[in-house]
Formats: structure tokens, C-alpha cells, sequence
């Protein structure tokens, strides 16, 4: 099965790569097939490529469908659930610190 994920471009570097965020994860993907994307678009990703443009709100409802079935997301995976953890243990001590 393939799936496509969502994300949105938060930098283009070299103008063929987009550092984008998936779910809270930061990735990169190739814009060879996206000339026209730009920084603040969301983008259908697969396989490390942009296939498609997509508007926020199908962005939106694809990542609800997603989060619905956290095993298309790797959300069970030992890596995300080792990040997750991480990143409840650092926003634990932000809150300590403040």
C-alpha cells in the first residue's frame, strides 16, 4: 500500500528541496515535481517527493484520518515513541524552568 502524507514547507533550500513539518516531525523532500510550491504551502509527500499540491483544509482532514490509525504513521514505532518522549520530558522541564 502507499500512502501520501501531508506536510507543510517550512524552508526551500537550493531550490529543489523543502524542509517540511509532518505531524510535528521535521523532514525534507525533493520539489522536483513542484516547481510552483512555495514556503507556507502544504504538499503531498511520497517517498521523499512532493507529488501535489493540496489546500490547508484536505491537509487537515487527511492528518485527522491519519491520526486515527497511528499505525500508518509509525506512531507505534519504537523511533517516534522514543521522540515523543523526548519531547514531552523537554517541554516538562521548559515548564519548570518558567
Amino acid at each position: 500500500m502507499c500512502l501520501a502524507i501531508p506536510g507543510k514547507i517550512l524552508e526551500i533550500v537550493g531550490g529543489r528541496t523543502a524542509k517540511i513539518d509532518i505531524m510535528g516531525i521535521s523532514r525534507e523532500a525533493a520539489l522536483d515535481l513542484l516547481p510552483a510550491a512555495k514556503v507556507g504551502d502544504y504538499i503531498l509527500v511520497h517517498a521523499g517527493f512532493g507529488i501535489e499540491i493540496v489546500d490547508e483544509q484536505s491537509a487537515a482532514e487527511t492528518l485527522e484520518l491519519i491520526a486515527e490509525f497511528p499505525e500508518l504513521a509509525g506512531l507505534d514505532s519504537p523511533r517516534i515513541a522514543a521522540e515523543n518522549a523526548r519531547a514531552d520530558a523537554n517541554a516538562k522541564s521548559e515548564e519548570l524552568a518558567v
